[in-house]
């Protein structure tokens, strides 16, 4: 494409966006070209790449970390633009399909084959937001009790959905009613202040630090205001909340399925996130000794805290007993004239204990070289992660991953990345025995203390091309290397088996009513 495809109002919403007509045309030749699929070849497991602590090492585990904790600074990073409106997909569908005047609720269901809305309306009570709801209708006028059930219905999700009423698809995931506790709704934003009080450090206040859509900055602000008294109150720990935002060079253009740019109503050409890699830079601005990772939707109700925060502490304790020896162990390499022994008692550590595959050709390298290869393998970022068991989740998953040099790597692969068309990628694909529920525990500092450009342990041809619709068109969108996929390609992994009960992500509105995120 050259540059007189775009126009001048083009070129000034691309700058706008703070990227060049160079970059957007490399990005639509990136499309054009495909992306490469990762080559799988095989799952991890336990035992080959999956570490699954022995009872009495998770307790050793916990202490080394309960020990530690307080002398070391801890950031909670949660990614949280996500919006809650596809939450409630089947819903807004309700909605525009259904009739409540020419159809019973009970012959639309049968009709459609549907399963969840049965499941959404014989539980209504159990949701936190009921309540809320019941006091929209009122404000409308609405004597819900008198309705039939079929109106029942229709005007409860109205009510729900509606713009002009509460418009829960407008709101951000983190803030939308998960839980309650007698009369106390509590948002997924709240829930993650909870959890982290089970394993802050008391060095200083508890930090979580938010990345969010940039429109909703003012509605955390105000949420974090209401309810900061009662939860310090609660936990016993003063907060220091941050945020950040999907930087807009980071956005990618979309293209129609004839590979021309996609343009908005109004002719401007149409950008999108290009998902959760975009955020390297925010997590990249973190400075911490640790940095917890978890997904904004994937939260307990009190009850189960402990219990998460058990697994979170052992992950931590994983790190902080593999990070003194790897920082000793490059300090050794480049101030002390080692032994042949000693690099092999080295490389043998990076390979039993960090997954790293030493080179084949090894043993025929220089001493020189081997010291130069060890410090280069070992002075990488570090992360452990948690890793559930498959019980047919959609999404990433752990796998041994074979580069062009035919080097095998720890890898989060997600199924966009691999090619079904391949009888054997689909195999292998299909027979992962674990699943990544986004339950990372890091470092991202060097042994002398400065933090690493992450920028640089970047798989960047693991970029991969969706299908997404826009206004009922179909488009092709471009996403950066994942955060934990492509983006951590070259950082150093342990991959960790926990307890299901750590993954509790809340993708359609009927998840809240899984024991994990109700009272009773």
């Amino acid at each position: 494409m050259n540059e007189l495809n775009f126009s001048k109002e083009d070129i000034k919403q691309i700058q706008a966006h703070n990227l060049t007509v160079d970059e957007v045309k490399k990005q639509i030749q990136q499309f054009k070209k495909g992306v490469n699929y990762s080559n799988i070849h095989s799952a991890a497991t336990v035992g080959d790449g999956i570490l699954v602590p022995a009872y009495l090492e998770v307790d050793e585990f916990i202490k080394s970390f309960d020990t530690a904790k307080d002398k070391i600074s801890i950031v909670k990073f949660v990614p949280a633009s996500g919006a809650a409106t596809r939450m409630f997909k089947f819903l807004f569908q309700f909605l525009r399909d259904y009739n409540p005047i020419i159809q019973s609720i009970n012959a639309y269901i049968n009709k459609n084959e549907l399963k969840e809305l049965p499941l959404f309306l014989i539980a209504l009570e159990k949701f936190s937001f009921y309540d809320k709801v019941l006091e929209q209708l009122s404000i409308n006028g609405v004597d819900y009790d008198s309705l039939n059930p079929n109106q029942q219905a229709f005007e409860f999700v109205k009510a729900m959905l509606d713009e002009e009423q509460l418009n829960f698809g407008s709101y951000p995931k983190g803030l939308f009613p998960f839980h309650k506790y007698n009369n106390d709704i509590s948002t997924a934003f709240e829930e993650h202040l909870f959890e982290m009080a089970f394993y802050g450090s008391r060095k200083e206040p508890l930090k979580l630090h938010f990345t969010i859509s940039e429109k909703h900055k003012d509605k955390f602000t105000k949420e974090f205001k209401r309810i900061e008294e009662r939860v310090e109150e609660i936990t016993g720990f003063p907060y220091e909340i941050s945020y950040s935002y999907q930087h807009k060079s980071t956005d990618t253009i979309a293209l129609n399925i004839d590979n021309e740019p996609f343009r908005n109503e109004d002719g401007s050409l149409y950008f999108r996130p290009s998902g959760h890699g975009a955020l390297l830079k925010n997590l990249n601005a973190i400075d911490a000794d640790m940095i917890s990772i978890s997904n904004i939707d994937n939260v307990v109700v009190k009850h189960y805290k402990a219990e998460v925060a058990k697994y979170k502490k052992v992950l931590a304790g994983i790190l902080l007993e593999i990070k003194p020896k790897v920082f000793d162990y490059i300090k050794q390499l480049k101030d002390l004239d080692l032994s042949e022994d000693k690099l092999n008692e080295i490389a043998d550590f990076l390979s039993s204990k960090l997954n790293f595959s030493i080179s084949k050709e090894f043993e025929k390298y220089s001493h020189k070289y081997k010291v130069e290869y060890l410090i280069e393998a070992l002075n990488r970022p570090i992360r452990v992660c948690g890793m559930v068991k498959n019980e047919g989740e959609l999404g990433g998953g752990p796998f041994w991953v074979k580069d062009e040099a035919g080097r095998l790597s720890l890898q989060i692969v997600e199924s966009a990345q691999v090619n079904k068309k391949d009888k054997e990628q689909k195999r292998i694909l299909a027979n992962a025995t674990h699943f990544n529920p986004v339950d990372i525990v890091c470092s991202i500092k060097d042994y002398e203390g400065n933090t690493f450009d992450l920028q640089k342990f970047v798989n960047h041809k693991a970029a991969f091309i969706t299908m997404k619709t826009k206004v009922g068109k179909d488009i092709k969108a471009l996403e950066l290397p994942g955060l934990w996929n492509g983006s951590m390609a070259y950082w150093n992994s342990i991959f960790v088996e926990v307890p299901i009960l750590t993954f509790n992500p809340v993708k359609t509105v009927n998840d809240l009513l899984k024991p994990s995120h109700q009272l009773r």
